[in-house]
């Protein structure tokens, strides 16, 4: 790994954990998302760090299954704390932080195709130097991006500063001569 390659990995994870790639818009939670539970003064309810299931969802105490997918971790909170307030602790003080996103991936004309961990402030530019760099056949003007939200596939106006988000596979092709 060059030095060029070890700054940008080691820059990319200071940015702190907080992503908004709107801000009229707030993260929606998905598989693969990574969550802390603290519930202050009560440390068995509290959990370090759990993972959210292929369906989006985890287990908590007394609770059972939460379904945590395309809700915003702010939600997520408030249905713990409503659910503990049903007969558990009279005035429960919930704190929900997301401590890991799910991956992204990129694959096509990149020299390291594959999923990789998603940091906030990612961009296109990014996304290619963790996948290693673009192979010569690569074409910037054939680049798309299937968002990992559902949202609609982005092939127009993708330049290296366009976001990436977490869950979105990189699909870069090959340019014709």
């Amino acid at each position: 790994m060059n030095a060029r390659m070890v700054f940008i990995l080691f820059a990319l994870f200071l940015i702190p954990h907080t992503y908004a790639a709107d801000p009229d818009t707030q993260y929606k939670l998905a598989a693969g998302d990574v969550l802390r539970i603290i519930v202050f003064g009560e440390p068995e309810l509290s959990m370090k760090k759990i993972r959210l299931s292929d369906a989006g969802t985890f287990s908590y105490p007394f609770l059972g299954e939460i379904s945590a997918k395309g809700l915003t971790p702010g939600q997520v909170e408030k249905i713990i704390v409503d659910g503990l307030k049903q007969g558990y602790l009279i005035d429960p003080k919930v704190s929900l932080s997301q401590i890991e996103y799910r991956s992204f991936y990129i694959n096509g004309e990149v020299k390291k195709p594959g999923s990789y961990p998603f940091v906030p402030g990612l961009t296109l530019e990014k996304a290619i130097a963790l996948g290693g760099g673009l192979t010569e056949r690569a074409s910037m003007k054939r680049v798309t991006i299937l968002r990992g939200d559902g949202g609609a596939t982005v092939t127009d106006n993708v330049t290296r500063s366009t976001t990436i988000a977490p869950g979105d596979t990189i699909s870069i092709a090959q340019g014709f001569f």
